[in-house]
């Protein structure tokens, strides 16, 4: 009896092998007859949200990261299109398998999102992503800032702060509820005039404030580096979470009507604004990292999926592939958080960087702001 049932046993599971086998087989068939590269422009660039040469430079950079050693394991192409319609959509990984143009099984569909945006962000992010680290490239970024739209005199970017949903993580889960009340990522991105980022920074979970990610960011030591050094006219523009500093200016809050602080500040808002249109880009485009969606993935593998998409939106730009009109509600919904409250700087250092940056502050309203 025993020697039956297991023969039974023996049986069930060749027959569900079978079965796995014959699905892979007509999945592999389905994705071989459907090229998706042979889809019209317009059609591949509402799936993937790029263009096919941006994906095909993609998959050239990835390839010696990706490449699979088994000869029936999945192309480098069908892994970079499976995580780029991930980010595009942020559906379930269930649902992106069964896209007409995948055919992938969940974990496939897993595995790919996985080993994509770790090699993004291994082998790609630092090349697409750079903060202007010499005199040279800062001064090119203050000509951008002189002739954007909305012009500011010496800043060389615009920085804030923004919040990715994710799943509560198994451990300190406390620390990534937000001050608006579910798990977050608080993302810290600086930008230029063209909306292209010039440095991302997601690690911090969402109860840390904007201003205490700023205190760690490499970015900062950078600027204060440069300032002893003497270059005294470089500025970054932040919102009034931030502190006052030197290099970092924010506006004069309840500023009389019309005097040249009042200048100083809708000019310092008009060209800050940049950023929360680069958000509203970014979340506009990668679904995976808007209000809506809901990364479910560690914190770890959170920010990885976030640089990639930042790294993406840094593509589109140099592809010359245009946004879509950005809706002022994108723009809205990507800094829907509340501002957070002042930042409790350190007693004796952080009052001293604050006098320094009001004296910076002044001197520029009064050869800038004065006789406007």
């Amino acid at each position: 009896m025993a020697m039956v049932m297991l023969l039974v046993d023996i049986t069930d599971f060749e027959e569900e092998d079978e079965e796995v086998l014959q699905l892979r087989i007509t999945r592999k068939r389905l994705r071989d007859e459907l090229n998706v590269f042979n889809l019209p422009d317009i059609q591949f660039k509402n799936l993937f949200r790029v263009s096919k040469d941006l994906v095909r430079d993609l998959v050239t950079e990835l390839r010696p990261h990706l490449q699979r050693e088994r000869p029936n394991g999945l192309s480098v192409e069908t892994q970079v299109l499976c995580a780029i319609r991930f980010y595009a959509v942020g559906s379930y990984q269930r649902a992106i398998g069964q896209d007409f143009a995948l055919a992938l099984s969940q974990t496939a569909v897993s595995r790919c999102i996985r080993s994509v945006s770790v090699a993004i962000n291994d082998h790609m992010l630092r090349r697409w992503i750079k903060f202007p680290a010499t005199p040279e490239q800062r001064e090119a970024a203050k000509i951008k800032f002189a002739n954007a739209p909305q012009p500011f005199p010496g800043a060389i970017g615009a920085i804030d702060c923004t919040h990715v949903g994710i799943v509560a993580p198994k451990e300190n889960e406390e620390a990534f509820v937000n001050h608006h009340g579910y798990h977050s990522m608080n993302v810290q991105m600086i930008c230029d005039p063209e909306l292209r980022i010039l440095n991302v920074s997601a690690r911090f979970p969402g109860s840390r404030h904007d201003a205490a990610i700023w205190m760690q960011s490499p970015v900062r030591n950078l600027m204060e580096l440069c300032h002893r050094q003497g270059e005294r006219q470089t500025w970054l523009l932040g919102d009034s979470g931030y502190p006052l500093e030197p290099w970092l200016l924010t506006p004069i809050p309840n500023a009389p009507n019309g005097s040249p602080a009042y200048v100083y500040t809708a000019a310092h808002c008009s060209a800050r604004s940049v950023i929360e249109r680069c958000f509203g880009a970014l979340k506009s485009v990668w679904r995976c990292l808007s209000h809506q969606r809901l990364l479910m993935y560690e914190p770890d593998m959170a920010g990885r999926i976030i640089n990639a998409g930042a790294m993406l939106h840094n593509m589109r730009l140099h592809y010359r592939i245009p946004f879509e009109e950005i809706a002022e509600e994108d723009v809205a919904q990507a800094n829907a958080m509340p501002a957070p409250g002042p930042y409790i700087a350190e007693p004796l250092e952080g009052r001293a960087r604050l006098a320094e940056g009001r004296r910076v502050q002044q001197q520029l309203i009064r050869d800038n702001f004065m006789h406007l």
